[in-house]
């Protein structure tokens, strides 16, 4: 089974870095639905933000200053007051027109310097040497009462210096994908930019078909990504690194300012971060579709939400993206992907870490040594507490495998065959009748179940405490493809009930939610064939 657990995962993603991809320093190759949680702090008016575009006064080298193009028409499908509180919005202002017009880019805000960044990217493992922010727009940073700083950030907004002859329009389609995701992956306590607003508009668009205009604002500690410091590597031009990487270490990273070593402090902690991630979205059975270089999160969040999908029926090759006909970006090669992205980032930060390049190359392939058993201690103690596992022994990793090949096998459903597994009893009764159906190969569960059984036993805990403790980090429901495409089909004519549904279900996903069981099923047989691609 390819699906790395624990010591598997060591082994498929901890290898060294010169094996596999050498650090080099020679040749550069309709009705609206809003929320109200309770407010932390004074609420702010629109006009009583205060906006600091910090990455803009870095200097035109790392961007371009733009202005959105205004949307035709504009008409606030969804807002989410829970992300205006993040930066101490009055959540009585998203119905208001001023919040409309400001967040579909007709109206600005004040102090706000729209700005888009700069930055390259390995695109399935090709270098481009220019890619950009071309449909998104940094406004600027404005900071909460509690000292937090959040970027908000227009996406959709139309065209920049980085479009490259697109349109810098998003869709309805990807932008209700893109403003459910954030919320779904934040409330499955996976990091994660944020979605503030969903703005739809009457401007045609041009994808597959004509489609029609929308916005969302994006909100995040940064959206800077490891591309913004490869542009500058593979351009020869290691003076831009530093001024980048102090401002996120200075707004990110404030203990390391005086470390002496604060670069290679803080790679070390991106590389972590990176880890971390990608072994949560591999335990809720997330595929991100497009995880480029320019798509990785210099903060560890997931960023980007394309072609993403979680996984129905259980298949460790599963290619969430059509538009990736070679199966780079397959979910059980994320964990390996995530370590190649890091490379990259290593190999544009050498200059960073040391005049001499010899040992640059040193330090740096020392940092990439700690992605492998970061990643293998995260997965596996997620997958042992996905199987109810308190303590720790040698078998699990085993076990956890057994189980995984199981589901693989059989095209078990990913999600609802981890909150059947909870109803498993220690005793040998039927409680395992409703997970034995997800499987395929019966004999293979029939022997694996005493194992597992013997596993329960083998510790302190009841099986109702064990039942709660599964239930709490395996969730009910999840962001499955044909239930975003419910949404988009009614935000498309207009309509925002699917969107505050989800929500609805997806703000707690781990509890029970009486009479929604169908948004916890697996999908119909005419829905199952939905694909996603680049466009979305």
């Amino acid at each position: 089974m390819p699906v790395a657990a624990g010591r598997e995962a060591n082994r498929s993603v901890a290898r060294r870095f010169s094996s596999r991809s050498p650090i080099r320093t020679g040749a550069r190759t309709a009705k609206v639905a809003i929320r109200f949680p309770t407010p932390h702090s004074v609420p702010l008016t629109l006009d009583q933000l205060h906006l600091d575009n910090r990455l803009a006064r870095l200097g035109d080298a790392y961007g371009a200053r733009v202005a959105p193009t205004p949307l035709s028409q504009p008409r606030l499908l969804h807002a989410d007051a829970e992300v205006a509180a993040l930066f101490d919005l009055d959540p009585s202002t998203l119905s208001s027109e001023a919040f409309v017009e400001t967040f579909a880019g007709n109206r600005p805000l004040p102090g706000a310097e729209p700005f888009a960044a700069l930055y390259a990217g390995h695109q399935f493992g090709v270098y481009v040497p220019q890619l950009g922010d071309g449909r998104a727009m940094l406004l600027g940073q404005v900071r909460n009462a509690r000292g937090e700083s959040w970027d908000l950030q227009l996406k959709g907004a139309g065209q920049t210096p980085y479009s490259r002859f697109a349109d810098g329009r998003a869709v309805i389609r990807s932008s209700v994908r893109e403003y459910l995701a954030s919320a779904a992956m934040q409330h499955l306590g996976i990091p994660t930019t944020r979605a503030l607003s969903l703005i739809v508009g009457d401007d045609p668009v041009r994808r597959e078909t004509i489609e029609r205009a929308a916005v969302i604002c994006r909100v995040a500690p940064s959206h800077l990504r490891f591309g913004n410091f490869e542009v500058f590597y593979y351009r020869n031009q290691p003076q831009r690194l530093a001024p980048l990487a102090d401002h996120v270490i200075d707004e990110h990273f404030p203990q390391l300012r005086e470390t002496p070593d604060r670069y290679a402090a803080w790679l070390a902690e991106v590389i972590e971060r990176t880890a971390r991630l990608i072994a949560q979205w591999q335990a809720v059975g997330f595929c991100h579709g497009v995880m480029n270089t320019d798509n990785m999160s210099i903060l560890g969040l997931t960023l980007d939400y394309g072609p993403y999908g979680f996984l129905d029926a259980f298949d460790a090759h599963h290619i969430c993206n059509h538009s990736d006909e070679g199966g780079r970006y397959a979910y059980d090669r994320q964990p390996g992907i995530g370590y190649w992205n890091c490379s990259r980032l290593l190999q544009a930060t050498l200059p960073l870490l040391d005049a001499d390049e010899q040992r640059a190359v040193e330090i740096a392939e020392s940092l990439l040594e700690r992605y492998g058993p970061q990643y293998s201690k995260t997965m596996t103690g997620l997958w042992r507490a996905k199987l109810g596992l308190r303590d720790e022994q040698d078998q699990d990793v085993e076990l956890i495998n057994r189980f995984l090949g199981l589901l693989h096998a059989g095209r078990g459903d990913f999600t609802r065959s981890f909150r059947l597994l909870a109803d498993v009893a220690m005793a040998s009764d039927a409680s395992a009748g409703p997970l034995r159906d997800e499987m395929r190969d019966l004999a293979a569960f029939d022997a694996w179940l005493p194992d597992y059984r013997a596993r329960l036993q083998a510790q302190a805990l009841g099986d109702d405490e064990r039942r709660a403790a599964m239930n709490a980090v395996n969730p009910k429901f999840v962001l499955r493809n044909h239930l975003a495409q419910q949404a988009i089909e009614d935000a498309e004519r207009g309509g925002a009930s699917e969107i505050e549904t989800l929500l609805s279900l997806l703000r707690k996903p781990y509890d029970e939610h009486p009479g929604f069981e169908t948004y916890a099923a697996e999908p119909p047989p005419e829905a199952r064939l939905i694909e996603v691609s680049c466009s979305s």
